[in-house]
């Protein structure tokens, strides 16, 4: 993500990324002034963020961009049937919906990343208060009389316009405005009902914690490094880790040896928000429920996926389903090998796999039988080495150039800004920052927030996106640097690869700009990038051991980690498979007179689809994703099966994962369209073929003969 500042940076982008056992090249700095104002050369403008500080600038925020959103929505309200066209009705609704969001947005983000607990609640008030007013947007009967009036003239559209408009009727019909008004009534008043609860819900994720100490006996196997890290030791033979924190909870359930620790830990995690999400999701689901069937849908599910790839709940389920059988017979083989290693550590002939046992004895598996120690592949990846290298390989495969620049507001003292650019013609396209390392109050896990969407604007200039990554790495350490773990490799590559389909869109129009694409699909370009850090000219470009750069990873241990990763994928595939068929049923099977059976119905699929979840516990409490990502959780093995595809026309171009032919295509045909043409169009000019799920069947290994 940076760029400029030597002969040598420049040519970076077609030179080879860097020699063996040289330190990758970081980006240079710049000046953020001179950025924006060359942006007015390419008839842009480059925006940076103006975030709310207190709760009277958030207040003022919130009543500013309601009346202003009710003065577009009186204007659009206002014109006759024969004023009506295609710009001062279907364009000016994405207008005022693109302004609303801005500050949504942002707004979403200062919830998650203010230190100041007192600003987050009231930005989490703010976003129930924009959320419940944009709710009634949809039921402006003025505005709608419009839209049908200029609907009725049948107007001849065509590309980005065309879809606009009709999918603005169908977000409409969708919305309940062809119901009688009693009827269309009831349902705002039920979206409103469950667009507070959501937010509640997802603020209820962020701020669960639960902390477990523990003595060194007990975290035996624990790496001394983790256990030495700044608050890990807090008395003589006190130790206290954060189940909320994710390299917290993994770092346990990987590495502790004493199966009652594994055990505490996942219990304590899997309760998270028990208490108050448990209530909330019995609501929402009654509320989602009932809003389908008012809308003419057989369930939530239906409803959700109809304007996602899938289409429909039951292509969705049937999918899924597909999986989960296919990997079954690879599912119970790896159970099996997992249990004799257990019955050998233990001496119990009778030992049991559970919940708290598969990554331990998977983490086992890697150790014995493919000599790989997940734990010792950290020293090749320290963060900074790992950044500047993912910087090298995007800049060069997508044409692009990173520089740093110092942000004119700074919500945390080690927060970063990059700026983005074309490498050839030095046109500039976005900004990004940087918040990568946990705090108390913080969203506590990985993602790409976006800040401002890209968007043609009324006066004609084209406004560059500007998005964060909010990340929870291993902080660094007094003695030595953050020490990634190879998955948490592949986390960067991907969190960073919805930073490009943010900042590289060319969409015109704010709805379909960015990553505003099928839930089903948004996933697919990042997964896609996972696929690099298993690569070995890729990872000799920037993994080298820190205490000694010029040492690489050995290509045989990462072949065995190749392998090791393919031992285990059936038990990893079975759980992601069973978050998305319980998402599925939740949102196919409950109702008003059944909402308590929610939880033990959640636990039931997961237990039933990947192993037993601990008793007594509550893990769709903590899964943020049934809000975001209601009965769509499916779309990640959806996506990844896409992911798997799109790989191969990397991994067969002369320059592998370095082509940057393969690269520009990725850029043109799926980053800047976004969702501005049929994204199935968009798959197939990318691979240049129809799609094909045996790349993804063969890498979670099913044999799809």
């Amino acid at each position: 993500m940076n760029w400029n500042l030597s002969v040598m940076m420049i040519l970076a982008t077609s030179l080879p990324l860097c020699h063996t056992g040289a330190q990758p090249v970081p980006v240079g700095t710049g000046d953020l002034a001179a950025f924006q104002a060359r942006a007015a050369q390419y008839h842009s403008v480059v925006t940076v963020p103006t975030f709310e500080t207190t709760t009277n600038e958030i207040q003022a925020t919130v009543t500013r961009v309601i009346a202003e959103g009710n003065a577009a929505l009186d204007r659009i309200g206002a014109l006759t049937p024969a004023q009506a066209n295609f710009t001062n009705t279907v364009v000016a609704l994405d207008d005022m919906g693109y302004a609303m969001g801005k500050a949504n947005d942002r707004l979403g983000l200062i919830e998650q990343t203010s230190t100041n607990s007192v600003v987050r609640d009231a930005a989490t008030d703010a976003l129930k208060a924009l959320d419940d007013w944009s709710v009634g947007i949809d039921y402006r009967e003025d505005v709608y009389r419009v839209l049908k009036a200029f609907a009725a003239t049948d107007p001849q559209l065509a590309g980005e316009d065309q879809k606009l408009f009709v999918e603005t009727m169908r977000d409409y019909r969708r919305a309940g405005l062809d119901l009688p008004k009693d009827q269309r009534d009831e349902v705002e008043k039920l979206r409103k009902q469950l667009s507070a609860l959501e937010t509640d819900f997802e603020n209820n994720v962020t701020k669960a914690q639960k902390s477990l100490t523990f003595t060194k006996a007990e975290l035996e196997g624990v790496p001394e490094e983790f256990l030495a890290q700044q608050g890990i030791k807090t008395g003589p033979d006190e130790y206290t880790v954060k189940a909320n924190i994710t390299f917290h909870y993994i770092m346990i359930e990987d590495n502790a040896r004493r199966e009652d620790t594994r055990k505490r830990m996942i219990t304590a995690q899997c309760n998270l928000a028990r208490e108050a999400n448990i209530p909330l999701l019995q609501k929402i689901l009654v509320l989602r429920d009932d809003i389908a069937h008012r809308l003419g849908y057989a369930s939530y599910a239906d409803y959700a996926t109809e304007t996602r790839m899938v289409k429909n709940a039951a292509t969705a389920i049937h999918f899924e389903e597909d999986l989960k059988t296919g990997l079954q017979p690879k599912f119970d083989a790896e159970l099996a090998e997992f249990r004799q290693l257990k019955i050998a550590e233990s001496g119990d002939t009778n030992a049991t796999i559970h919940v708290w046992d598969w990554r331990y004895y998977a983490n086992q598996l890697r150790k014995t039988k493919y000599n790989v120690d997940a734990e010792q592949l950290r020293v090749y990846f320290p963060y900074q080495r790992v950044l500047d290298g993912m910087f090298a390989i995007y800049q060069r495969i997508f044409g692009l150039k990173f520089e740093r620049v110092t942000p004119p507001y700074k919500w945390i003292d080690d927060l970063q800004m990059y700026t983005v650019s074309d490498a050839q013609t030095g046109e500039p396209l976005g900004l990004f920052y940087l918040d990568m390392f946990p705090r108390e109050g913080k969203y506590n896990h990985f993602a790409q927030f976006g800040i401002v969407e890209g968007k043609r604007l009324p006066d004609g200039t084209y406004q560059r996106p500007v998005c964060a990554l909010i990340c929870n790495f291993p902080p660094p350490q007094s003695d030595k640097p953050s020490l990634l773990s190879h998955d948490e490799v592949a986390t960067i590559f991907h969190e960073f690869g919805h930073a490009m389909h943010t900042i590289l869109t060319r969409a015109q129009y704010g709805r379909f700009s960015g990553t505003s694409v099928p839930r089903d699909f948004v996933e697919a370009p990042s997964q896609m990038l996972e696929n690099w850090p298993w690569d070995k000219a890729v990872l000799d470009s920037f993994a080298a051991d820190y205490r000694d750069p010029g040492k690489k990873i050995p290509t045989a241990i990462l072949d065995q980690l190749k392998v090791a990763r393919l031992a285990t994928e059936g038990t990893f595939y079975r759980r992601q498979l069973s978050f998305g068929i319980m998402d599925l049923a939740l949102h196919t099977q409950i109702h008003a007179t059944n909402a308590d059976e929610t939880l033990p119905l959640s636990n039931q699929v997961l237990s039933e689809v990947s192993l037993p979840v601990p008793p007594d516990t509550a893990f769709v409490a903590y899964f943020g994703h049934i809000i975001g990502y209601g009965a769509g959780y499916y779309g990640y093995a959806w996506a990844d099966a896409i992911a798997a595809d799109m790989a191969t026309v990397f991994e067969q171009a002369p320059d592998g994962f370095f082509d940057k032919t393969a690269g520009m295509r990725m850029r043109k045909e799926i980053y800047e369209v976004g969702d501005s043409r049929d994204i199935n169009v968009s798959i197939e000019k990318f691979l240049g073929r129809p799609r094909s799920i045996n790349p993804f069947l063969k890498k979670i290994g099913i044999d799809s003969k």
